[in-house]
């Protein structure tokens, strides 16, 4: 049986936007309201395979109606938004147009929740400070999720775990449709060009971002990387508005009394006039200059809300790459492999070729085309790495950016299988090949997990395991 957290405020009639993993959950969450009297009517709209309405049906039964359309009609008090659905859309304007009030799910699970919540956004990045986060917690004796984009939904973890820190990976999406969201520190990471088709503009783009701030005060802490200009401008803005902030840098102390940075190759973070020597930059397993802020980032937001330095450093030091993010695969030819498919900007390439061997790397580029420019990527890449292999349908558009800056060793290929192939011809002992597209996956796979199995399967079946 599903434990509902203490809020009693009656909700009214509520319409639930989309059918997918996010609407069904809000859907089990308020038909369990709803028997206790703080729902009356629940409509959920969108679309979904016959199969899923139909079990949806002979689950709720007449609690919830059902309705396989991207429009809402009737009249409700509430509309909760399912993460996927622009605030642009017509789906999104209807439910204003039927409603008192249209939020967002991450947004709803926060007014459900005890309030105890570490946010984490940014364009790059933020999985892994996450699931840091969460861990940094746990190692120091609280009880934490790791959720947002990860894990379970917010809403079914409002009803499971009232009672834990919610380290909460949020969206561009998820903020945009936040109105009361306060946690306790709220972390960002970098703000780059992505999603635009969603947000319509950049400047849409940053203000969601930036809507992890909004309801912060004094006895809060915003954390901010500050090697990103965006960010640094925001936490200029942060300080005009009386809020403490923490900027965190891989390139020296930063400004303010609050800070977290590398200092002679070891992370320092400096907190209500403590400091806090948290190991060896180089100890860490997640490599990168971009991974040293992010375990700052993460490192200083456990602090902050009561974690022991001792257990800090500890959980820093054991902490593994996450699948696909810049993981090392093992092999047995003596080439070694990065499985970075994660990386579908151009920021994210960026970040991880600082983390690997110049002049001795080749990268796999390619996979559906975001249209985003390629200038700064293509002279990263020049200046980086041995070869390229372009691939998949954004291929040629990449080939034709790297050759005007000057890279060396550009090849194409036609997907994925044959890129891996023309990279290990290109190969010596010693080299790297890093799987690191800048695109998404879906002119060959159904997300950038399946294309970092294979990238994987291709390293177990012709460089061997050691």
């Amino acid at each position: 049986m599903t434990t509902l957290p203490t809020s009693s405020a009656r909700l009214g009639d509520v319409a639930v936007l989309g059918l997918g993993v996010s609407g069904k959950a809000l859907i089990a969450y308020l038909a369990e309201a709803r028997r206790r009297g703080r729902v009356g009517r629940i409509a959920a709209f969108g679309r979904a395979d016959e199969a899923s309405v139909a079990a949806l049906r002979a689950r709720y039964g007449c609690e919830v109606d059902v309705i396989c359309e991207e429009r809402v009609s009737g009249s409700f008090d509430l509309a909760i938004a399912s993460p996927g659905i622009s605030v642009f859309s017509e789906f999104f304007a209807s439910a204003e147009e039927a409603s008192v009030e249209v939020v967002g799910e991450p947004e709803f699970a926060y007014r459900e929740s005890p309030e105890r919540w570490l946010a984490v956004t940014g364009t790059n990045g933020k999985t892994t400070t996450t699931t840091l986060l969460a861990e940094l917690m746990r190692g120091a004796g609280f009880g934490a999720l790791a959720l947002g984009n990860i894990g379970d939904t917010l809403i079914e973890a409002v009803a499971k775990r009232a009672d834990e820190w919610f380290c909460t990976e949020l969206s561009s999406y998820q903020l945009a449709t936040t109105r009361r969201l306060h946690p306790r520190a709220a972390i960002l990471l970098n703000v780059t060009p992505d999603h635009l088709a969603w947000h319509r503009t950049l400047e849409h783009y940053e203000a969601s971002k930036m809507r992890a701030f909004a309801n912060l005060d004094a006895k809060d802490l915003a954390i901010l990387v500050t090697d990103d200009a965006a960010c640094a401008r925001e936490a200029e803005a942060l300080c005009e508005r009386g809020l403490r902030v923490c900027r965190v840098s891989a390139a020296g102390r930063p400004l303010g009394a609050d800070a977290a940075w590398v200092s002679d190759g070891r992370l320092t973070v400096e907190l209500g006039g403590e400091t806090f020597d948290l190991g060896a930059a180089s100890d860490l397993q997640i490599k990168g200059a971009h991974n040293a802020t992010n375990a700052l980032a993460a490192a200083t937001a456990a602090l902050f809300a009561g974690a022991d330095a001792a257990s800090v450093a500890g959980t820093l030091a054991a902490f593994r790459p996450l699948e696909h993010r810049v993981e090392p695969v093992p092999s047995a030819d003596g080439i070694s492999y990065i499985d970075d498919s994660k990386a579908t900007n151009t920021d994210a390439v960026e970040k991880a070729l600082g983390a690997v061997p110049a002049g001795r790397t080749i990268i796999l580029l390619g996979g559906t085309d975001k249209g985003t420019d390629l200038t700064s990527l293509a002279a990263a890449v020049a200046a980086t790495c041995k070869a390229a292999v372009c691939y998949g349908e954004a291929g040629e558009r990449i080939r034709a950016a790297l050759e005007a800056a000057g890279a060396p060793g550009i090849v194409s290929a036609g997907h994925l299988a044959d890129a891996f192939d023309r990279a290990r011809e290109l190969a010596r002992k010693g080299d790297t090949i890093l799987l690191s597209p800048a695109c998404a996956s879906f002119d060959e796979f159904s997300g950038f997990e399946e294309r970092g199995e294979r990238f994987r399967a291709l390293v177990a079946e012709k460089a061997g395991r050691p």
